[in-house]
């Protein structure tokens, strides 16, 4: 069961590895400026691998799980599906329903936890395979898998190494379920942290934050919402930070220079490397300065 990007990885393991009886995604879903029913990815790849495929409109109706009792299922897999599951389909496979999650739980328990974990600064990330239970990601620990973040990662190169990571841990399991030398461990009460589904207002600058937390928002958003401040009454999103040296009032460009927009925050300075207008391409900063010079002294986030 999954539907993104993120679960494909997963779907490729479970193809190869395993007697994969089903896939169960999401609807089609309107996308593009014609908004024309689009697939999840899941469902493309597993039509290209003539596999059957399942997308109810809920998950919670007595049809879903008549269907899947014919099916004799031993495992269910979870991975970005977007759905809590109810009680009887965590009940009907023989040994229950594994879920991939993109942290270290306790950590970022919900829908956003690559980006919270950027958010927050964490400095290091992972990924859990846990024997799901009825609550939002509270289930017992079968695997986990971690390494340390970059101060350039954002939540896209994260997104990307983390579901290659999780089809690599997945795989793992169902070879130590096979030799029986799978070992479930409660999760720690200590240190729960929750992260919900971003907001496009997520996204917004705050320069009276320190630029630590400046650059951490920026690659966090990064693909999306995309960070963003104002130039004037115009937005101007924001790609690309770094910290650099430089101090002033929050939101004072301070000049430009090879790294970029250099902009005072709260505590110290970002640089910019990447910037967008409105209808424009994200661009080098100093590319989009060339054309649109952003004078030392102008208060970003000002309307």
């Amino acid at each position: 069961m999954g539907s993104p990007r993120f679960a494909v990885p997963c779907l490729e393991v479970l193809r190869d590895h395993t007697d994969l009886r089903l896939v169960i995604t999401q609807p089609d879903q309107p996308a593009g400026r014609g908004r024309k029913l689009t697939p999840p990815p899941v469902k493309a790849v597993a039509e290209s691998a003539r596999l059957p495929v399942l997308q109810p409109f809920s998950i919670r109706k007595p049809p879903l799980v008549s269907d899947l009792v014919a099916h004799e299922l031993d495992l269910i897999v979870v991975v970005a599906y977007g759905k809590i599951l109810p009680p009887e389909l965590l009940a009907l496979p023989r040994r229950g329903c594994w879920n991939i999650h993109a942290s270290l739980l306790p950590r970022w328990r919900g829908a956003a936890p690559i980006q919270h974990a950027l958010l927050a600064g964490d400095r290091t990330t992972g990924v859990t395979l846990m024997q799901m239970d009825e609550g939002m990601d509270t289930g017992e620990i079968l695997l986990q898998t971690s390494f340390e973040i970059s101060d350039v990662d954002t939540s896209g190169a994260l997104h990307d190494r983390l579901a290659t990571l999780g089809a690599e841990l997945l795989k793992e399991g169902i070879a130590r379920q096979a030799a029986e030398s799978l070992i479930p461990a409660s999760q720690s009460a200590a240190g729960v942290m929750l992260a919900p589904p971003l907001e496009k207002g997520t996204g917004r600058i705050d320069w009276r934050t320190s630029a630590i937390e400046v650059r951490n928002r920026i690659r966090a958003v990064d693909p999306w919402p995309g960070a963003f401040t104002t130039l004037g009454a115009e937005p101007l999103k924001l790609w690309s930070a770094r910290t650099a040296s430089g101090q002033g009032r929050a939101g004072a460009v301070l000049g430009a220079d090879r790294s970029g927009l250099i902009v005072a925050c709260g505590e110290g300075a970002v640089a910019i490397a990447e910037l967008q207008l409105p209808g424009r391409k994200r661009l080098p900063a100093s590319a989009l300065l060339a054309g649109r010079p952003i004078p030392v002294g102008t208060r970003l986030g000002e309307e």
